[in-house]
């Protein structure tokens, strides 16, 4: 399935810093694109599908990082990458989860 399969919203493409905690353990990776109703997170360690975290999305002269709830859409492993011969990243796939 192609990016443009999976995606409801255009997304602009951007390189941001996004920081999340897995089992106790915190990540540094980056964005690759982001829309209004999620974004894709470069990484060789995607969470599962289906799982919610929180993350700190940091944007350029914002004193402080965007926390945004998300949850894995869908994953690219860096074998599934390393077969579409490099037109593809190793990530994951985020919807932003609105909550009141």
């Amino acid at each position: 399935m192609s990016d443009d399969d999976r995606r409801d919203s255009f997304r602009a493409p951007i390189e941001l810093k996004v920081e999340y905690k897995r089992l106790n353990t915190f990540f540094a990776d980056y964005t690759k694109n982001i829309s209004r109703g999620g974004t894709f997170i470069k990484t060789s360690r995607p969470l599962s599908i289906g799982t919610e975290f929180l993350f700190k999305l940091f944007v350029p002269n914002l004193e402080e990082p965007l926390s945004i709830h998300g949850e894995v859409q869908w994953v690219v492993t860096e074998e599934d990458a390393a077969g579409q011969g490099g037109e593809a990243e190793a990530g994951m796939g985020i919807r932003f989860v609105y909550r009141e």
